[in-house]
């Protein structure tokens, strides 16, 4: 466990994306199994402990420090498993010594709800600082140090020389601690055996488009929909649903894995049914209306039957066992608008192709588009294989450009990781009418990005220099200074007090210099919302 510790510690202070690589690499290279399986587990979100929440370990330190220590101190520190770390008691009397990654697994996966608070405390007891903080992040699945689970692998294949988009294949079919994986890129022994599993296959991606203009002979342009990038695989017999990050999202999505029964790997975006002004069913809602079914364990059936999905097929990328991706796209297009209609129609559609003269006229179509499921155009080379990952000069992304609304800075709160210290997490308003009449700020929306690390440090004294009251983390400020908030889109919204919610708010501009009661009404976001 001192191993794992010293490269969490590492990586928390390394900002240098090699040095990350490296460091993992290493740590891969001289850990023994099984401790490195799960190490690589903890880092990519493969692990999940039931029974140690957040709550937990507060709960956990109140009884051993005073309340109010604990309080002052995670409200300074901002992380609650660094702020555990160091005031957890030195244990009394002689303990074991520090257990190995896979024995605090093993020790993890054992405790509930009703002993963990006998038997979490014998394994941090067991631990310095450093050990303590390590597991804390292992057992909550907050890790937050900088690594994605991308990079995790970039690594794997670096420490091992074997190929990063074959190591993102197998991975999919292997549970941790990864131990055949290992042994193949390791040890040089056969590849894990893949045939007859529906597994993941990485995505090829899009770089953004920004000054580049394309020759619309050799790129085709379809509309960019604004749901989730997903696969569906079926295999042998099985099919199987996944994100853009490779997690099997099936049980969220049990109508999409019903709905395909024949071989097949299917890329396209994953939508809900809007409905028409007389109940029936229409075309792509916004992403609002996705948003309500994502990350459920169990769908009920008014659920699926008041928010049916469906994809909107992208690309195939094989039919009937055939490997596709190696075929141009203008072929694999071909394929695949011969394969739709042989797809039931309730759960399946074509993305249409965006004909134009040519790159201006393009972009005129770009710019009258403000449907809420549409998020911009998507080009790419007609010649073009399925590669994963992004490929310069194949597909490009272009987004139309965002909304923007003047708001009202209200609350703030401290990040987590390297902005702990600083109020980064800032929530903002819109006026509820007229504010010279009295009207009042009514939260639309909470960003933290779209800011400079100086930009943020001034923030962060405005915010300590204007607090005017506290409620626990939550600063609440004057209401002095604006935001020019950039957005994708606004939906209404139960569960906020405005009736609003926006889709990827983040600061596009801080308005030093624009007085408050100039910031936009609610008004002006409503008339925004599209049915």
């Amino acid at each position: 466990m001192e191993e794992f510790a010293a490269l969490i510690d590492a990586l928390v202070y390394t900002r240098s994306r090699n040095e990350k690589l490296r460091l993992i690499a290493e740590y891969l290279q001289n850990t023994p199994d099984p401790d490195r399986g799960w190490a690589m587990a903890a880092l990519t979100d493969g692990l999940d402990f039931s029974a140690v929440k957040s709550s937990t370990i507060r709960n956990l330190l109140k009884e051993r420090v005073d309340p109010v220590l604990w309080s002052l101190s995670r409200d300074f520190v901002g992380d609650t498993a660094e702020t555990a770390s160091f005031l957890w008691p030195d244990p009394l009397g002689e303990v074991a010594p520090p257990p190995t990654v896979g024995e605090a697994v093993d020790a993890l996966s054992c405790m509930t709800r009703a002993n963990v608070m006998s038997e979490l405390p014998r394994l941090l007891d067991r631990l310095d600082a450093s050990g303590r903080y390590a597991l804390f992040k292992l057992a909550t699945g907050g890790m937050r140090v900088g690594v994605s689970s991308r990079l995790a692998k970039v690594a794997f294949a670096n420490a091992f020389d074997v190929d990063v988009d074959l190591v993102e294949e197998y991975w999919h079919a292997l549970e941790p601690p990864y131990q055949e994986l290992f042994a193949w890129a390791a040890d040089g022994a056969d590849p894990p055996d893949t045939a007859n599993m529906p597994l993941f296959k990485p995505f090829m991606l899009a770089h953004p488009l920004e000054e580049t203009v394309v020759d619309l002979g050799d790129y085709a342009a379809e509309w960019k929909w604004d749901g989730i990038r997903v696969q569906l695989v079926h295999v042998a017999g099985e099919t199987r649903l996944y994100s853009r990050s490779g997690d099997d999202i099936s049980a969220t999505f049990p109508e999409m894995v019903q709905a395909l029964d024949r071989p097949a790997v299917l890329d396209g975006e994953l939508l809900v049914r809007g409905t028409s002004q007389g109940g029936e069913a229409g075309g792509a809602a916004s992403f609002n209306a996705l948003q309500q079914r994502l990350g459920r364990k169990t769908v009920s059936k008014k659920m699926l039957r008041e928010s049916p999905a469906f994809v909107r097929l992208y690309d195939v990328l094989g039919v009937e066992g055939e490997d596709m991706r190696p075929l141009e796209w203008q072929h694999r297009r071909t394929r695949l608008e011969t394969l739709v209609p042989k797809l039931p129609e309730t759960h399946f559609d074509l993305s249409e192709l965006v004909e134009a003269r040519d790159f201006a006229h393009l972009a005129e179509i770009r710019e009258g588009t403000r449907e809420d499921a549409i998020e911009g155009l998507m080009l790419k080379r007609r010649d073009s294989p399925y590669v994963p990952g992004r490929k310069t000069g194949l597909w490009y992304k272009w987004k139309r450009d965002p909304l923007l609304v003047d708001c009202v800075l209200m609350y703030a709160q401290r990040g987590s990781g390297k902005r702990s210290s600083f109020y980064s997490d800032y929530t903002f308003g819109c006026w509820n009418g007229d504010p010279d009449a009295g009207a009042e700020l009514l939260p639309v929306g909470k960003a933290y990005s779209g800011f400079t690390d100086e930009e943020l440090k001034k923030l962060d004294r405005h915010v300590r220099q204007n607090t005017v009251n506290r409620f626990g983390p939550v600063r609440e400020t004057t209401r002095s200074l604006v935001f020019e908030v950039a957005f994708d889109s606004v939906h209404e919204s139960k569960r906020h007090k405005s009736g609003l919610a926006m889709r990827f708010p983040r600061i596009h501009r801080i308005r030093w210099d624009k007085p408050v009661h100039e910031a936009d009404r609610i008004e002006a976001l409503r008339a925004l919302v599209r049915d």
